[in-house]
């Protein structure tokens, strides 16, 4: 009688085999052996080998961040996936409650204390109020002409414990296109009168520009910033302002879904100029450059804070990689501002 295999049975005898032969495991396989182990579909990662105080931490106004925040896209599915179709629906699959609930105290634990908040029906908050954590929100905004209506929305995320709020890059873009900088400045004193400090979010470098040149004076900026030298980067000949609010290009060379900073240097180069905060974010470039690389470049060339995506297996290891890379360079030509 052929012997009877199931996935699980596969994929046990498999990493188990590759243990027991001294194959070197690397966090991913040794999380799925450990799961496969205990019969679980999740294992909780082991207690991280992070001193506490470790990672450094700066100020936007009066509330203190670690100088690596978290994003939230792998969390609730709005991931930037370029051609593959399939990884939103995984990444909502995989970051089930209990196991962003997890991946929240792991953060803590390494040092992380604020993330951009992924809504998922107020996870955070919920995690703070029934697990004890201290988790900070950085929310984005999005902009109305109706500004009673916006007002209500900034006072109920207030009264829900957001920490910083900045208005929503894509919304800032359009409006300031549009030359509505005066709702934009409008909006950060409704969020600066609930006692927040007020955030101004764009992956155009026009915003940041425009806002600094008419003076609209925001607490922070949130600015997209990353290299362009991975292969799925648009050709700079090709590269459009606004291409991220256009639909995809439908050719190879086009847009599509495959860069967030048009001209890195430019970018460094104007916010060297800023004396503001700047949490840079999609440092990344949504997966296509390593975490080693992507974090040196960022605080190298200005960031005060960046914004990395992280499933709980790669937390403790890209908060040691920014360790390194803010010890590597606490000496740069912009100063640090937060």
């Amino acid at each position: 009688m052929a012997e009877k295999t199931d996935r699980r049975g596969f994929l046990n005898r498999t990493v188990a085999g590759a243990a027991a032969l001294g194959v070197t495991l690397g966090r991913e396989e040794k999380i799925l052996l450990a799961a496969m182990e205990d019969g679980t579909a999740r294992a909780k990662p082991a207690t991280p080998s992070i001193a506490p105080g470790s990672l450094a931490r700066g100020k936007i106004g009066k509330v203190s961040i670690s100088r690596l925040l978290m994003g939230s896209n792998l969390m609730s599915g709005w991931a930037h996936s370029r051609d593959l179709l399939y990884v939103s629906q995984l990444f909502k699959a995989y970051n089930t409650e209990p196991k962003v609930l997890e991946t929240l105290a792991l953060a803590e634990q390494c040092g992380i204390n604020t993330i951009i908040d992924p809504g998922m029906d107020g996870i955070v908050e919920r995690y703070n109020r029934q697990h004890g954590g201290k988790m900070q929100t950085l929310i984005c905004l999005g902009l109305d002409d109706d500004k009673a209506h916006l007002r209500d929305q900034i006072k109920s995320l207030a009264d829900h414990g957001a920490a910083l709020i900045y208005t929503h890059g894509e919304a800032t873009d359009r409006f300031v296109r549009n030359g509505r900088l005066d709702l934009i400045a409008a909006t950060l004193d409704m969020i600066r009168a609930q006692g927040i400090p007020a955030g101004v979010g764009s992956h155009s470098l026009e915003t940041p520009e425009l806002c600094e040149k008419k003076k609209v004076n925001p607490d922070f900026y949130v600015k997209t910033f990353h290299q362009d030298g991975y292969w799925s980067a648009t050709p700079k000949e090709r590269r459009e302002e606004g291409c991220w609010y256009l639909p995809n290009a439908g050719d190879h060379d086009g847009y599509n879904d495959n860069i967030w900073c048009l001209d890195a240097d430019k970018t460094a180069a104007f916010m060297a100029t800023v004396s503001k905060p700047w949490i840079a974010f999609k440092v990344m470039a949504a997966g296509a450059i390593p975490p080693r690389q992507a974090f040196a470049h960022a605080y190298r060339h200005g960031a005060d804070f960046i914004v990395a995506g992280m499933f709980d297996f790669q937390i403790e290891d890209d908060v040691k990689i920014a360790l390194e890379a803010l010890r590597r360079n606490q000496t740069r030509s912009r100063a640090w501002h937060g």
